[in-house]
This record gives C-alpha cells, sequence and structure tokens, in this order.
C-alpha cells in the first residue's frame, strides 16, 4: 500500500499555491481605477464574486448574475439605497437571499478572503459600474 501511494504522489501534478499579490490602491485613484481594481479584485483574491456568480453569459449560476446589479441593487430591498445593499451584501450575505437561491456566501473582509475596507469599496465601484455609476469612494463610510 505505501509503495502505491509513493507512486501515487509522483504522477499527481504537484502545485504549489502563492496568495494573490497585494493591490495597491491610493488615495490618487480615480473611480475608474476603483473599478479596474474592484474587477480585478473580482476574479482574483475576491475568488467567488466571480467564481461562483454570473456576470452576463460568462461563469458558474450557483448565485444571481450580477450583470446589472449596479441598476438593480436600489431596489432589492426596501430602505436601503444601492451601495447599503452592495456593502451589506459583501459584509453580510446571508442577511438577504435572493429568491430561487441558496444561503452559501461567506462574508469576503473575513477569512479565507479578507479583502480589506479599501479593497471592499473597489468591489463596490466595480459592482456599481455593472449597469449603474459608481458613486462609492474611498472616504465612503459603510457602516461595518
Amino acid at each position: 500500500a505505501t509503495a502505491f501511494y509513493m507512486y501515487l504522489g509522483q504522477i499527481v501534478p504537484q502545485r504549489e499555491a502563492h496568495p494573490p499579490p497585494p493591490v495597491l490602491i491610493s488615495a490618487e485613484m480615480t473611480t475608474e481605477d476603483l473599478v479596474a481594481v474592484g474587477a480585478e479584485l473580482a476574479s482574483g483574491k475576491g475568488q467567488c464574486l466571480v467564481g461562483c456568480h454570473t456576470v452576463g453569459q460568462s461563469g458558474p449560476l450557483r448565485y444571481p448574475d450580477l450583470d446589472g446589479i449596479g441598476a438593480r441593487a436600489a431596489t432589492q430591498i426596501e430602505g436601503l439605497s444601492g451601495l447599503e445593499y452592495l456593502a451589506q451584501s459583501l459584509y453580510e450575505p446571508a442577511a438577504f437571499i435572493v429568491p430561487g437561491f441558496a444561503d452559501g456566501m461567506q462574508p469576503i473582509d473575513q477569512p479565507p478572503i479578507s479583502l480589506s475596507e479599501d479593497e471592499m469599496k473597489a468591489v463596490i465601484a466595480w459592482l456599481q459600474s455593472l449597469g449603474g455609476t459608481p458613486t462609492v469612494t474611498l472616504d465612503t463610510e459603510l457602516g461595518y
């Protein structure tokens, strides 16, 4: 049995995982820069945003399609602005589950993803840009 596992260990490709490179966010960034960083984070360090959600025609349909979320966000929960809804969806994803989908998304400001507050703002800017106009800035208070 030991020889089999030694053999198996030799034929299975070994992959060394490395954390994604740090994303530099600075106060001098324009809204467009923030959106670009948010898109990069969503497909890199943010993992599940484009790994579990679709964006238009691409991606798996495990969680709701994000295409147009920038316009839809303000109408999802009565009493919450689009910005507040998007922040809540990232910090407290179980607070509102879109009908037809299961709970299961983890807060992305906590391990294993652990986005910083500025990274969260960049992701929100990217989400707002999907069918809407980004309003979040690095000075925006998210309330979390």
